[in-house]
């Protein structure tokens, strides 16, 4: 098992940053890969971005592409998400998830955090 606790969201205006953590129970965390996913209301979750356990592979939305960046520190056992030049379109609830490989579908994905929610004003 695995539990995920996420933190660090919050509001911004737009133009603003923000890094979100996603902090992991067990000792296995660094054999999972990580993900990043958003959901805004009314809308279907989405792939924002995705780590392997080794922190070598990581891909990206398109919409995020160059201003959002993924990383993890396996001795924390904690995963980031740095938001830049965040958008008003950015505001979601963004929950971390773990897999045993990178993924960009969430149905792949065995755990989930209970989100945190970023909203960016304009």
């Amino acid at each position: 098992q695995v539990q995920l606790i996420e933190s660090g969201g919050g509001l911004v205006q737009a133009g603003g940053s923000l890094r979100l953590s996603c902090t992991a129970s067990g000792r296995t965390f660094s054999s999972y890969a990580m993900g990043w996913f958003r959901q805004a209301p009314g809308k279907e979750r989405e792939f924002v971005a995705t780590i392997a356990w080794s922190g070598g592979n990581t891909r990206y939305a398109n919409s995020v592409k160059g201003r959002f960046t993924i990383s993890r520190d396996n001795v924390k056992n904690t995963v980031y998400l740095q938001m830049n030049r965040l958008k008003p379109e950015d505001t979601a609830v963004y929950y971390c998830a773990a897999n045993r490989m990178t993924s960009t579908i969430a149905r792949e994905y065995d755990y989930w955090g209970q989100g945190t929610q970023v909203t960016v004003s304009s």
